[in-house]
């Protein structure tokens, strides 16, 4: 792992409790040189597909084209601001990506706004945001390295502050940063524009947040910067004043944010819908299996490491019969594994399994074996079949209802199709049950 100089400019490239992520500048670039002579880059056509996996938003796609068949690797940035160290799974689309950029060979930064830190960041907010002070952001800044890494490779992830470079920028040196923006360009950023027409105040140091932000990257001189949909005003920031400075412009790639654990809203602590990366094995693994089935293909899209091809294969999978459960558990035990280790991912899972099986499943339940044609037997009418629903209405106003559950699982979808070769537990409300053995037949 490589960092800034410390406050003394001395110091080994490794984490002090003193100075995170100390480092050497000089060591920064020469790994940097050691790393582009050993770059054995992959085809633009051939790394496109995973970079373009899950991303909202590429500007341009072509200069990012462009960049990639020049065959050098790329420098990509993604800045984090170091007010909230407890990282949840939706922090981890952004560093997922970070990571696909990295095995393709191309120099990953880990930026930690220190700088912008003290300013506060605007994005989203009502009213004016209390800056960090100094101690703050360094104890903040210090649980990054126990969490990220556990996505990164340390040992190829450079890790900046932007006071270096901001710390040094003197009243006149922003006077003149500032002149390459408007008051108008600024105001035509959503929430500035908000708290504008409803008299809300807006701080002077709040335009600089943005221009900052856009100077890392012509300090970093990025060819690509990441980040949340919520932020493509700071990032575009950064593509113009690249070129005022003389500089090719950074593409832009943007990444969603992701849904929590309803399904319905962006995954927040303060809305209690979140997945800690740093929460208990077993507790982790019971709300990923929480989500909806559809839910589901979501998180493996922006959360997991397999290959697109494998996921339209699962997909494939659960149209032509296979337990969408079945999935969702190997979803849950990657997610597990990923920060807690296989060993803690097999033992959740194990859990889960006992903990479901002895709370949902009746030990005499008999089976009821169905027959279905090739195109299988929609959820409400299962239901029906199964004798737990005396209509589909009330099949489907069950399911609506979240009073339905496939082997111990949850389901909401009416649109839900079993195939021939399932072999579930049907639950309707907490004391009905019914094994259904479905089967190709007339």
């Amino acid at each position: 792992m490589r960092g800034r100089d410390g406050p003394r400019g001395d110091g080994p490239a490794r984490f002090q409790p003193d100075r995170p992520f100390a480092y050497t500048w000089a060591a920064a670039e020469q790994a940097r040189a050691t790393w582009m002579a050993r770059f054995t880059p992959m085809t633009a056509d051939e790394q496109l597909p995973e970079l373009e996996r899950g991303a909202h938003e590429v500007l341009l796609i072509a200069d990012l084209t462009r960049k990639l068949e020049r065959g050098a690797p790329l420098r990509v940035k993604a800045g984090f601001d170091p007010t909230a160290p407890d990282l949840h799974l939706g922090h981890t689309v952004l560093l997922n990506k970070m990571r696909q950029f990295q095995q393709f060979g191309h120099e990953v930064i880990f930026l930690i706004g220190d700088f912008t830190g003290l300013i506060g960041d605007p994005t989203g907010r009502n009213q004016t945001r209390p800056p960090l002070t100094p101690e703050e952001v360094q104890a903040n800044a210090r649980t990054y390295e126990q969490q990220v890494f556990k996505i990164l490779d340390a040992e190829r992830t450079r890790v900046e502050f932007n006071s270096r470079w901001l710390g040094a920028l003197g009243a006149a040196d922003f006077v003149r940063l500032a002149a390459h923006y408007t008051v108008a360009r600024m105001l035509e950023r959503d929430d500035f524009a908000k708290r504008y027409k409803s008299g809300q105040p807006i701080a002077i140091h709040e335009f600089l947040y943005p221009l900052a932000q856009g100077y890392d990257s012509v300090a970093l001189k990025a060819d690509v910067e990441l980040g949340g949909t919520d932020q493509k005003f700071n990032l575009l920031v950064g593509r113009q004043l690249q070129s005022a400075y003389g500089q090719e412009p950074q593409v832009v790639l943007t990444v969603p944010l992701l849904e929590g654990t309803d399904g319905a809203n962006k995954m927040s602590k303060s809305l209690g819908n979140y997945i800690g990366i740093a929460e208990p094995p077993g507790e982790m693994f019971g709300k990923v299996m929480s989500i909806s089935d559809t839910l589901m293909w979501r998180y493996y899209e922006l959360l997991s490491f397999r290959p697109i091809r494998d996921i339209e294969a699962l997909k494939r999978a659960v149209a032509e019969g296979r337990n969408p459960r079945d999935v969702k558990l190997e979803l849950a035990h990657e997610l597990v594994a990923r920060f807690h280790g296989a060993a803690a991912a097999g033992e959740a899972e194990r859990e889960f399994v006992a903990r479901v099986s002895e709370r949902a499943v009746p030990a005499d339940l008999p089976p009821k074996r169905l027959p279905v044609d090739a195109g299988g037997l929609r959820l409400p009418n299962l239901l029906k079949a199964a004798g737990l629903a005396s209509s589909t209405s009330e099949a489907n106003r069950k399911i609506e209802e979240g009073a339905v559950r496939i082997d111990g699982e949850r389901v909401t979808d009416r649109a839900l199709t079993l195939k021939a070769g399932a072999d579930v537990v049907l639950q309707l409300g907490s004391r009905r049950f019914a094994r259904v053995k479905l089967e190709l037949g007339s």
